[in-house]
């Protein structure tokens, strides 16, 4: 897992100049889509899903053992790591209020589609493809 973390920034970098500046003028319109899929999904259940993440620290096998000076085999080294574990569980949410903010959320994702329109404009202008 602290792999792929290391590893996100770089995929992030992937992509055409044109891309890039384009996923970085509307990055905020993403948060606010993420936002709008989480909503409607609460309202299609009619509950909400909370998501927590804890950190355990379990003794792990990191290096092999290999042969003692008498020629038998040593256990294998335990090394301390940490395991993040995730768990979900329903939470009732007034559905009303939630309503009102996914009506909210989607007013806001049409303001931000005509602010960030001149700046995707302007990407496509400055890295044609």
């Amino acid at each position: 897992m602290k792999r792929l973390i290391l590893l996100l920034p770089v995929l992030a970098a992937c992509g055409t100049p044109q891309e890039q500046c384009i996923r970085q003028v509307t990055r905020d319109q993403r948060v606010v889509e993420r936002l709008i899929a989480e909503s409607e999904a609460t309202l299609r259940r009619g509950y909400a899903i909370e998501t927590t993440t804890t950190t355990v620290t379990r003794w792990v096998p990191c290096r092999p053992g290999g042969i003692g000076p008498d020629g038998k085999p040593r256990p294998p080294r335990m090394c301390l790591d940490d395991h993040d574990i995730t768990r979900s569980r329903p939470r009732a949410v007034d559905l009303a209020a939630e309503a009102v903010k996914l009506d909210q959320l989607r007013v806001r994702r049409a303001q931000q589609i005509k602010e960030n329109a001149g700046s995707v404009e302007a990407c496509r202008r400055q890295y044609p493809q």
